[in-house]
């Protein structure tokens, strides 16, 4: 394999290479894909540096790398012939127009153009993958606060295509605003299988065991702890390196997920740039009869083509998908008293017309020190113009200690009360406030302006908790006239 020159990212420094997870580091040497050589990169123990192999850091920059040395053109995108016999295409994110900030397309430099990997399609059944509205009057569960156990691994083969299960739908696809929330369930890895969805951005929490994709712009790893993002009609497929996985899924409707702006904060803490991480280019050269499955219009098509259609060799653009390790995030939190509001803990909001008001944030409870005094530690009863979908990937949660298990999930619907369940209550409102570390927890949150609508697997699933709304019926009523001062 040649060793390749041009590797880089523009509109930040140069491209940086972080050192890899264990199942990432076996990726590398295993991988029949056709990839960057990393030879020259030390791994991390030997080195002790934070440059990851295989991938190159920042947020919204633009990239360009070649899996094979002079494949992307010098000073064009599209020459009247190209290095290798390659084609050149772009795929945009957005359209020609919108403004240059948000303003999203890539080159790609591929051994077939897409129209090779597409045919005559046909429909097929969807599953349980459900996208809005078409979910709104699927269920006749009746309103409340609701929270399932973790959904069983199927005793049959999924994939990314028949494992998505979808739990709520929010908004509109067709018009390009709201979410969907789903399970991943699969226990098979895709094999002469592609699927690329048309609707919306996908936001993959792993929870449990690893997940590889097989891109049309190179591969990523995430495990446990980790997140992927995969844009809107990037073609990819799902193999499972460790074994049947479960992950949380947002399907993002609207404008592609983005930092969120620091405000008084600063240029630094929360998610930091540096720690996003697009993969290098890599290609797959095979000629075997294969299905592309396609989600449009909350509907699934599919495809038969004669090849991969991961054949990209080389590319450039800030159009792609990428990575993040969610234990990189630095929390800011209160230092003196008073708990803030949970948007602090925002990593990535997909912004709607209404400044202020996500289409979808994503926010997270990682690790963190609590030592507020005089403080009602724990997140406050609370009720909101937002809906929020929750999920466990390890560890407890400190507002619900009991019933909120790794892999469960929990929805508390735009307008309805929740918050912490009487333990939690009763604990935090009279423990000795000592500064505490809340450790190996990480929960998160998929949260929107829209209500989200339950769909009819999610409200028939045996993992339903039917006593949820219990967890507060203990909560005592304390209040004395005649008594001013708190017992």
């Amino acid at each position: 394999m040649q060793p390749i020159r041009r590797n880089r990212c523009i509109g930040n420094r140069l491209g940086y290479f972080r050192a890899a997870a264990p199942y990432a580091t076996a990726a590398l040497e295993e991988m029949t894909m056709n990839v960057q050589n990393v030879s020259g990169f030390q791994a991390s123990d030997q080195r002790r540096s934070a440059l990851l192999p295989g991938y190159m850091s920042g947020f919204g920059n633009s990239f360009e790398t070649e899996a094979l040395e002079g494949a992307l053109p010098v000073g064009r995108n599209s020459p009247q012939k190209l290095a290798y016999g390659l084609y050149a295409e772009q795929l945009s994110g957005s359209p020609f127009t919108a403004p240059q900030a948000t303003n999203q397309r890539s080159w790609l430099y591929r051994i077939r153009p897409t129209v090779k990997h597409s045919g005559r399609y046909e429909k097929v059944d969807k599953g349980f993958m459900r996208t809005a509205p078409a979910a709104r009057e699927e269920s006749e569960l009746p309103l409340g606060q609701l929270r399932w156990d973790p959904l069983p691994l199927p005793d049959r083969d999924t994939t990314f295509v028949t494992g998505l299960f979808t739990i709520t739908t929010a908004g509109d696809s067709d018009t390009q605003v709201g979410m969907a929330a789903h399970v991943l369930l699969a226990t098979r890895s895709m094999e002469n299988e592609y699927f690329f969805n048309a609707d919306g951005e996908y936001l993959i929490v792993a929870q449990e065991n690893a997940l590889r994709f097989w891109t049309e712009f190179g591969i990523i790893d995430i495990g446990p702890g980790e997140i992927a993002i995969i844009p809107r009609g990037v073609i990819f497929r799902l193999e499972l390196p460790s074994g049947p996985a479960r992950a949380y899924v947002c399907e993002n409707y609207g404008g592609a997920f983005t930092l969120p702006d620091r405000g008084p904060i600063g240029a630094n803490c929360l998610a930091n740039p540096r720690d996003f991480h697009t993969p290098v280019a890599a290609y797959e050269d095979r000629e075997e009869p294969s299905w592309l499955y396609v989600k449009w219009g909350g509907e699934l098509h599919r495809t038969r083509i004669d090849q991969s259609p991961l054949d990209v060799v080389a590319w450039h653009g800030n159009y792609a998908p990428y990575k993040y390790d969610l234990r990189h995030f630095s929390p800011v939190n209160a230092v003196m008293f008073d708990h803030p509001d949970p948007s602090i803990f925002t990593v990535l909001t997909a912004p709607s017309e209404t400044p202020g008001t996500a289409n979808v944030d994503f926010v997270i409870f990682p690790e963190r020190w609590s030592v507020a005094e005089n403080t009602f530690r724990p997140p406050w009863y609370h009720r909101n113009l937002m809906s929020e979908f929750m999920g466990l990937v390890y560890g407890v949660y400190d507002a619900k200690p009991e019933g909120f298990v790794p892999g469960g999930m929990s929805l508390h619907n735009q307008m309805l009360p929740h918050g912490p369940d009487t333990t939690a209550f009763e604990h935090a409102s009279n423990v000795e406030l000592k500064p505490v570390k809340l450790e190996g927890t990480l929960a998160f949150m998929f949260e929107t302006r829209f209500p989200q609508r339950v769909t009819k697997f999610a409200a028939e699933s045996a993992s339903l908790q039917k006593n949820y709304i219990d967890c507060w019926k203990d909560l005592k009523k304390h209040f004395d006239p005649s008594r001013r001062e708190p017992k």
